[in-house]
């Protein structure tokens, strides 16, 4: 007799049924925390979530502080240090989705998929917060918005909100920033006045958030934890889908990449001189970015190039001719090469960054 295998509920291959990559906040490359962010909007600590913190001053984390016995490490953390106002300016945690990955919700068509986000969450401070949707349509934007309540201060409560399809926008089929998912837990009146709208509306930003919104950022005593995201299609929340690290972590590397800060010595690429002092050489990616990225370094003077016998240090790093999968480089400053010999170049110790971003 023939036996089917049914494979069981979560992770099954390359089918993920998680919309949100690192959900359960277990990858963070740029660094575990990052102290007195103000209105500098951008990604800290967790990867693939962006932080706006428009009043008050925070520290941004991945913390332990987890739901007890729900299989989670790590929670994304916002720690009021110094406090602003209350609802005078926006403190929002946001996703930001490609367009491409989401044809098969069906948006602008009778047969739009509904979708079901549920989450953990812990606040100091009960009452109203928002979670919101955006799907930036070149036709039209269009916004759905919902309240939902934190009903007991400083305890993990699981919240469920279930969503129609939107049966009148598609979603763009690219790979920039095409779908949003936005936690306000702090916004002015301009997005608060209306309401939220709890169904499809083209946008209008004075329905994003309630307008009892109960606001973080007034105190010191103010703080956010959230972990365990899950956006999928379905009318129902089914079980958390964790994945193996290493899925989880090639996930963030199409949007991210960082090399050094771990470990001294640590190879960085390889490449080929062109001068006595210069020298081209590559980084191939461990996988395909979204886009071309943009490059940032810190104390590239601590990189050291090998050719054989010889080693020196650079002064000089400039990008040149990279890709979606390799970051190719011109060296400058290192003595004593010999044209034609092949390198290698190292991390003389940890306070060496290259990162390279393709973020939405």
């Amino acid at each position: 007799m023939a036996i089917t295998k049914i494979p069981a509920a979560g992770f099954t291959g390359n089918n993920f049924r998680n919309i949100i990559i690192n959900g359960d906040m277990s990858i963070a490359q740029r660094g575990t925390s990052t102290s007195g962010v103000t209105t500098t909007d951008g990604y800290y600590a967790c990867d693939r979530f962006y932080t706006r913190t428009d009043t008050g001053t925070w520290t941004i984390s991945q913390s332990t502080d987890v739901p007890t016995g729900e299989g989670f490490a790590n929670s994304f953390k916002l720690d009021c240090t110094s406090a602003g106002t209350s609802n005078a300016d926006e403190v929002i945690i946001r996703y930001n989705s490609e367009g491409q990955f989401l044809q098969y919700l069906k948006y602008g068509t009778s047969n739009a998929e509904s979708l079901t986000c549920s989450f953990w969450i812990k606040s100091n401070k009960t009452g109203a917060y928002s979670l919101n949707i955006n799907n930036f349509n070149t036709s039209q934007n269009r916004l759905i918005s919902f309240a939902y309540n934190i009903d007991s201060a400083d305890t993990w409560e699981k919240k469920i909100i279930t969503l129609p399809g939107d049966t009148v926008r598609s979603i763009n089929n690219s790979n920039t920033q095409d779908f949003q998912i936005q936690w306000i837990f702090g916004a002015a009146s301009s997005f608060t006045s209306g309401g939220v709208s709890n169904t499809w509306i083209d946008y209008a930003a004075n329905r994003s958030a309630p307008s009892d919104l109960a606001g973080l950022g007034g105190s010191t005593s103010d703080y956010v934890n959230i972990t365990g995201v899950q956006l999928e299609a379905a009318s129902a929340p089914s079980d958390f889908e964790f994945l193996p690290y290493d899925v989880n972590l090639g996930r963030c590397q199409r949007y991210f990449i960082s090399y050094g800060g771990d470990t001294q010595y640590e190879r960085l690429g390889v490449g080929n001189i062109f001068s006595t002092t210069q020298a081209h050489f590559q980084i191939d990616y461990p996988v395909s970015m979204r886009s071309r990225a943009s490059i940032s370094s810190e104390n590239i003077g601590n990189i050291k190039v090998i050719s054989g016998s010889t080693q020196s240090f650079i002064t000089s790093f400039t990008e040149d001719n990279s890709s979606t999968k390799i970051a190719h480089f011109e060296i400058g400053g290192a003595s004593g090469l010999t044209v034609g010999n092949t390198i290698m170049l190292f991390a003389t110790n940890t306070n060496i960054r290259l990162e390279f971003s393709a973020e939405l």
